[in-house]
């Protein structure tokens, strides 16, 4: 195999998930079907709890076609892409001198562009990834209500009422 053109464009977050993919990442949980390395697994595992992860290339493209009309660089349009911002604070880290360069009524637009065209990650979507694994992290179990009282030989526990 001969590579034509190496590194000739960054890739989002949403490609390189497509990508690992492709190679055969997946929950499994044994994951010893797939060839992908373990790092590539870690960088899978973090992507499926992104947007990326529910993002479409029609999404991308009809993001791409409507941002050409700010002035933008490649850099903050796939910053953009792969952050997936909410709200018009999450925009001026992303985009330099942001106040500057764009009235606020034109970053509201990029946001509302953001909002209309890439899809956002739910809690619903993130939990059914997650429930292949049967642990439970200490925020879901004191969120649940199974946090337990652990005594310790010699002291009484806390009150917190």
């Amino acid at each position: 195999m001969k590579i034509l053109d190496a590194n000739v464009a960054p890739l989002t977050n949403f490609e390189v998930l497509d990508f690992l993919r492709s190679k055969g990442a997946s929950k499994d949980p044994s994951r010893v079907i797939a060839k992908v390395a373990m790092s590539e697994y870690k960088v899978y595992d973090y992507l499926v709890n992104t947007s990326a992860n529910v993002q479409t290339r029609e999404d991308i493209a009809e993001y791409l076609s409507g941002i050409k009309l700010h002035d933008l660089s490649e850099a903050e349009i796939l910053n953009i892409v792969n952050i997936r911002p909410a709200a018009v604070v999450e925009i001026y880290p992303i985009i330099e001198e942001c106040p500057d360069r764009f009235p606020d009524e034109e970053v509201t637009e990029i946001v509302e562009l953001v909002e209309k065209t890439l899809p956002t990650v739910t809690i619903n979507e993130t939990a059914v990834e997650n429930t292949e694994g049967d642990e439970e992290t200490d925020t879901q179990a004191h969120e649940n209500g199974n946090v337990s009282q652990e005594k310790t030989e010699g002291e009484e526990p806390m009150d917190t009422s």
